[in-house]
């Protein structure tokens, strides 16, 4: 009998069945602890590639950003050396054609030579009326904005004073009174006119007669004759100009 039991093979009974089962290495758990420290490592990679990836983006914005803020430098300067050419040819409305076009530019001196192409541009003979009234206040609304950009911009200063006398015209004598003292401000009586002429000669017809007219006023003959001529040999770009010219050799006539 005891042979007997030896020799029967061991049966798992129910004992048993509560008993943990050992894991042989590289089983199921073997290969789940693997596939996470792999996920880990996958993981790792990807927050890697995602950071270099985020740097990359990052720096190549920062170089369109650049390069974007020296290509639109270079626009606006190409636009002005386009602008004072057209103003040295005398082609009034192919100059404000241009210049509108940059309307909403945050840069002073486009705004104020689009000002001063608007105020140009009325004054053609073939510009109606309706909209002379309107391309002048269109030219003072342009020099308050350069002004806005850029408050010490000397020819802001000028052409916002010259762009509102030209409004008072149309909205009589009370707002012409008013705005004389706003005009001061900018650009004042004969200091003022020899100040702009110092800094920016020949820069303005006008400028050249009123500084005439200004020493006839204080009887001072010799000087009158001086700006008065310059004023009449001016070259013509604008219809104001070809006025400036008129108005000074009647003067001069008249002495």
């Amino acid at each position: 009998m005891a042979a007997l039991a030896r020799a029967q093979p061991f049966r798992r009974g129910p004992a048993c069945l509560g008993r943990p089962l050992l894991r042989r290495q590289g089983g199921p758990g073997a290969r789940r602890g693997a596939g996470g420290s792999e996920a880990l490592g996958k993981g790792f990679t990807r927050g890697v590639l995602l950071s270099t990836g985020s740097f990359l983006v990052y720096e190549t914005y920062r170089l369109i950003s650049r390069s974007a803020e020296v290509h639109a430098s270079f626009k606006v300067e190409e636009v002005i050396e386009q602008a004072d050419y057209l103003y040295g040819s005398g082609e009034t409305e192919k100059l404000y054609r241009l210049l509108v076009q940059h309307k909403n530019s945050e840069d002073a001196e486009l705004l104020w030579r689009l000002a001063r192409a608007s105020r140009d541009l009325a004054q053609l003979s073939s510009t109606s009326t309706e909209e002379k009234k309107q391309l002048v206040y269109e030219a003072l609304e342009y020099a308050k904005k350069a002004l806005e950009k850029n408050e010490s911009n000397f020819a802001a200063h000028k052409w916002y004073a010259i762009c509102i006398s030209d409004v008072g015209d149309y909205e009589g004598i009370k707002a012409k009174i008013a705005n004389a003292f706003v005009i001061k401000e900018h650009f004042q009586a004969l200091r003022y006119f020899h100040m702009a002429e110092e800094a920016d000669p020949n820069f303005y017809s006008k400028n050249l007669l009123f500084l005439g007219k200004t020493y006839l006023k204080l009887n001072n003959k010799k000087m009158a004759l001086l700006w008065l001529s310059k004023a009449k040999d001016y070259p013509a770009h604008t219809e104001e100009d070809k006025q400036v010219q008129k108005e000074a050799l009647e003067l001069l006539n008249s002495i």
